[in-house]
């Protein structure tokens, strides 16, 4: 085959080559881009969880809308203190390791306070946040010991101003039920004693509404503390009522 025979061949299987390739190339990116595509409707791209994302670098999560104050323990440390409680970063002593936390309960609250409250080592005062109050401090300090072997007492959060609605486990018991509490106790998933079946809540209901509202906020055997639901214990404690009632 002559020179130009040769030229010619491979300027026409290039001529057929190109746009295969290219039309491959546009449908493996359409198809990447159709498979990659966000769900709308799953919880990571929710208003809330999209606003989260963009808010401000520093923006201190405490400063959601509570009263001065206000702010429990389990707020306080899912807000600030988990960036380096809940991971052990810079020393901190990690949530739930026992053995770190040993040495520092046994100094005391007064101690441990002070301490968080001025600043220790590579812990800034307040955990970096200013407006933090003593007592929430302390209830930061009180939850995290407690979940570390600790028995430390949290203070309590002042009612508001012409006093704190009562509950009623009617209503927003069953309304925490239905949303969270639902998901095992309706089954009866990871043995959790089932909706209405007075026989598997007898001995339950037999311990006591006061230890068994305590141990459900703990958390036991295969269920988290407050059954994952992250509103006040005493709103967890109408649901844990609600329950009952329906179970006796």
């Amino acid at each position: 085959m002559s020179n130009n025979s040769k030229t010619s061949l491979v300027a026409v299987l290039g001529a057929i080559a190109i746009p295969v390739v290219s039309v491959y190339l546009v449908a493996q990116l359409w198809s990447s881009a159709s498979t990659s595509s966000a769900d709308l409707g799953s919880p990571a791209m929710s208003a809330e969880a999209v606003t989260a994302r963009i808010q401000p670098v520093g923006l201190s999560k405490a400063s959601v809308p509570v009263a001065p104050g206000a702010r429990t323990g389990e707020q306080v440390f899912t807000a600030i203190c988990v960036s380096c409680h809940g991971t052990g970063a810079a020393g901190a002593p990690k949530v739930g390791d026992n053995a770190a936390w040993a040495p520092r309960l046994s100094q005391g609250m007064a101690t441990l306070l002070d301490h968080a409250t001025k600043g220790f080592k590579a812990m800034p005062a307040r955990g970096g946040s200013p407006d933090l109050t003593d007592d929430e401090v302390a209830r930061a300090i009180a939850y995290m010991g407690n979940k570390s072997g600790g028995s430390l007492t949290e203070p309590k959060v002042a009612p508001a101003a012409g006093g704190a609605a009562k509950i009623d486990p009617a209503t927003k018991g069953k309304e925490i039920y239905s949303s969270t509490c639902s998901a095992c106790h309706a089954t009866g998933a990871a043995g959790a004693p089932k909706f209405g079946d007075k026989a598997a809540w007898a001995p339950r209901i037999g311990k006591g509404m006061e230890a068994l509202i305590a141990s459900a906020t703990k958390g036991l055997n295969a269920m988290p503390p407050k059954g994952g639901y992250s509103g006040a214990d005493a709103e967890f404690a109408a649901a844990v009522e609600y329950m009952v009632s329906q179970s006796k």
